[in-house]
């Protein structure tokens, strides 16, 4: 009768295993080189976009027509690639893949929007500017554009951080102390429900430069949704955690620093996201009333000079840095709270 050890079993059992693997990995590495219907949708619109460029002519002068059209086919070839491999591409790969749906949707959109502008009219010029009249002004009025962006920018930052700053120290002594709250409470709420542009003739009165003034309104209308979250937060944690730090020796500095603070974090940052929002409204209008410079001023000049490709220019550059700073602030929320993983649910 024959008799097998396990040493002469496992070589066998090793070679089959061996086999299985590579033959799993030939069918994954076929199946990463499938097209997506998404991936193929948004590229097809976007080489609709670029064939729709060229091939019919403008009924106005843009110079950008050549240049938007060949970049639509980049961007094509760029997204049918992507999508195609986007198992093989890695992380690059499944971020196209997953915004295919939001390509696809954007194509189709600068397809009809190059069709009713430039190409048939359907808009009434110049109320609506085509694609290329917009990336004409990124090109030949960037230092302009680009001194705007940084005097907003300046002007955000200064107002936004005292705003955070003195909304969060006032949060926490509101929700510490009573005797805070009692003084300051109800002027919060006297000032708090006011808008902050509401505030335009006293400040642009009362502080010595129309910049020290923006930067009193931004700081204004950021500190009221900060104070009040970080209030609330302050005030809502559990008792249970003073009582076990106080019978561990911990003083009130600490129940204050480590206790109170951390555990409110979460609605603070809430009260940052909405202070963020608030203040960016008070800087446009800020600029366009009283400083002379920032992304509200020009919208304001082109504006008056009827250059409304400048103007939507002006706002998607000021959209994008919105959404680019909340986006930062996201991911400062996930570093700072990172161990309140999967307890806060946003």
């Amino acid at each position: 009768m024959p008799t097998y050890s396990a040493s002469d079993i496992a070589p066998v059992s090793a070679d089959r295993e061996s086999l299985a693997i590579a033959g799993d990995s030939g069918l994954t590495f076929a199946g990463r080189l499938r097209p997506t219907w998404s991936g193929v949708g948004a590229g097809l619109a976007w080489l609709a976009f670029g064939y729709a460029s060229l091939h019919w002519p403008d009924i106005g002068d843009w110079s950008r027509t050549e240049a938007v059209a060949y970049v639509a086919f980049a961007v094509a070839a760029l997204i049918l690639v992507a999508t195609t491999a986007h198992a093989a591409l890695g992380k690059f790969g499944e971020g196209v893949q997953k915004r295919a749906p939001w390509l696809l949707a954007l194509g189709v959109f600068l397809t009809l929007w190059e069709l009713a502008t430039a190409k048939f009219g359907w808009l009434p010029l110049p109320f609506f500017p085509p694609p290329q009249s917009i990336v004409e002004v990124y090109t030949d009025d960037a230092p302009k554009l680009l001194d705007s962006v940084f005097a907003s920018v300046k002007l955000q930052l200064g107002g936004y951080f005292i705003g955070a700053v003195v909304g969060f120290l006032t949060g926490v002594s509101i929700g510490w102390s009573r005797l805070a709250g009692y003084w300051v409470h109800p002027i919060l709420r006297f000032i708090g429900p006011l808008p902050a542009t509401a505030w335009l003739p006293i400040a642009f009165f009362t502080f010595p430069s129309s910049w020290s003034a923006s930067t009193f309104l931004i700081a204004l209308a950021t500190g009221f949704p900060v104070t009040v979250l970080t209030w609330s937060g302050v005030a809502s944690v559990s008792t249970a955690y003073y009582d076990v730090a106080r019978t561990l020796g911990a003083k009130p500095s600490f129940l204050v620093t480590k206790v109170a603070i951390p555990a409110a974090l979460p609605h603070v940052f809430v009260g940052l996201f909405m202070g963020l929002g608030a203040s960016f409204a008070v800087l446009v209008v800020a600029e366009m009333i009283g400083v002379k410079a920032g992304l509200g001023w020009y919208l304001q000049w082109a504006q008056g000079w009827a250059s409304y490709n400048n103007m939507y220019a002006a706002l998607i550059v000021m959209s994008l840095l919105c959404s680019g700073a909340i986006t930062l602030l996201f991911r400062v929320r996930d570093r700072l709270l990172v161990w309140q993983k999967g307890v806060v649910k946003w």
